[in-house]
C-alpha cells in the first residue's frame, strides 16, 4: 500500500513538473513567475501567444495520453491479452479511417468526429473480437487479426490521404498522429468524451478485475460476463477512438502505459486505471515535447516517437507472453 501512494505521488509530481517544463519550452521561452505574471498580474504578448498555440497542445496531449491508457488497461482485461492495444489490433487505425472520411468529405461536421470515430472504431473492434474468437479468445491468431484489421484501415486512410494530394490538413494529421497546430475548441471537444470514457472505466474497475478470472470462474460468483465484457469494451473503445480523431493514432501507448502500470502498482484495476491515466498523460506529453523541442525548428510527431518506442516495447512483450499463452 505505501508503494503504491509513493509511486502516485511521484507520478503526479513528474506529470506537474512535466507540465511546466513543456509549457516554457520552445520557441518562445519563459520563466515560471512570467507565466504566473502574465496568466493572473498583467497581459503579456508572450504569454498570451503560449495560452492561445502552445497549452491546448499540451492540454490534448495529457488528455489523449489518459485515454489511450486507460484504453489499452481496459481492452487487456476484456481479451485477456497482456499486449492487446487499440492501436495494435486496429481499433485506433478504424476511428481514424471513419474521421478521416468525416473530415475530407463534410469538415462542417468536424466536432461530431469523434462520434463517427466511435462507430468506426467500434466496427474494428467488433471485426477482431469476432475474428479471433475460437472456442475462446486465442491470443496468436488476436494478434493476427489485429495485425491484418489495423493495416486494412491504415491503408484506406493513407489514400485518402493520398488522394487528397497530401495537403489535407486535418486529414494529414489524423493519419500520421500530429498535435500541431491544435486549439482549445480541439481540446473543448476532446475532454466530454475522455471524460466519460474515463468515469466509465474506473466504475467498471471491479468487473475488470472479474474478466480476468476464467470465465467459468467469474460465473460461479454472479457475473454476467458476456454483459461485463460489453461493457467495458464500450468505455475502451469510446477512450481510443475519442482520442483518435484528434490526435489521429498514437501506437503503442495502450500497451507501455498498462504494462508499467502493472509493475509499480499491482493488476487491481481500482490501482492500476487511475495509475494509467497519470502515466499514459505523462508520455505522449513527454513524447510531444521532445518531437517538437529536440530539433527545433522541425518537429517529429508524437506518433512517430510512440511508434519508435513502442515497437521493440512490443516485440519484448511478444516474446514474454509466448511463454504463458499459445
Amino acid at each position: 500500500m505505501r508503494r503504491r501512494v509513493l509511486c502516485f505521488v511521484l507520478l503526479s509530481a513528474l506529470l506537474v513538473a512535466l507540465f511546466f517544463l513543456s509549457v516554457s519550452l520552445g520557441s518562445l521561452k519563459v520563466t515560471p513567475a512570467a507565466l504566473f505574471r502574465g496568466f493572473f498580474v498583467a497581459y503579456d504578448p508572450d504569454v498570451a501567444t503560449i495560452y492561445d498555440l502552445r497549452l491546448p497542445r499540451i492540454v490534448i496531449a495529457m488528455l489523449a495520453g489518459a485515454a489511450l491508457a486507460v484504453s489499452g488497461a481496459l481492452m487487456q482485461a476484456v481479451m485477456k491479452n497482456p499486449i492487446a492495444d487499440p492501436g495494435v489490433i486496429g481499433v485506433s487505425s478504424g476511428a481514424a479511417f471513419t474521421a478521416v472520411v468525416v473530415t475530407a468529405f463534410a469538415p462542417s461536421l468536424y466536432f461530431f468526429t469523434p462520434v463517427f470515430a466511435f462507430a468506426g472504431g467500434l466496427v474494428a473492434f467488433l471485426l477482431v473480437y469476432g475474428l479471433a474468437w475460437d472456442a475462446g479468445l486465442n491470443p496468436l491468431r488476436l494478434i493476427l487479426v489485429g495485425v491484418a484489421v489495423n493495416a486494412m484501415f491504415a491503408g484506406l486512410s493513407e489514400a485518402f490521404n493520398s488522394a487528397g494530394g497530401g495537403n489535407l490538413a486535418g486529414v494529414a494529421a489524423i493519419v500520421n498522429g500530429n498535435i500541431t497546430m491544435k486549439t482549445w475548441d480541439d481540446a473543448g471537444t476532446l475532454l466530454p468524451y475522455v471524460f466519460v470514457g474515463l468515469a466509465l472505466a474506473f466504475l467498471l474497475a471491479r468487473r475488470c478485475d472479474l474478466l480476468m478470472l476464467e470465465d467459468r470462474t467469474a460465473r460461479s460468483l454472479g457475473v454476467d460476463v458476456n454483459r461485463s465484457r460489453l461493457f467495458v469494451s464500450f468505455a475502451a473503445v469510446l477512450l481510443a477512438s475519442g482520442s483518435t480523431a484528434i490526435v489521429g493514432v498514437i501506437g503503442f501507448l495502450g500497451l507501455i502505459a498498462p504494462h508499467i502500470a502493472r509493475i509499480l502498482v499491482g493488476s487491481g484495476h481500482r490501482a492500476l486505471l487511475p495509475f494509467s491515466m497519470l502515466l499514459g498523460a505523462f508520455i505522449l506529453l513527454l513524447a510531444d515535447t521532445l518531437g517538437r523541442t529536440a530539433f527545433a525548428p522541425y518537429e517529429i510527431s508524437a506518433g512517430i516517437l510512440m511508434a519508435v518506442i513502442g515497437g521493440p516495447f512490443f516485440v519484448f512483450l511478444l516474446k514474454r507472453s509466448g511463454k504463458n499463452y499459445g
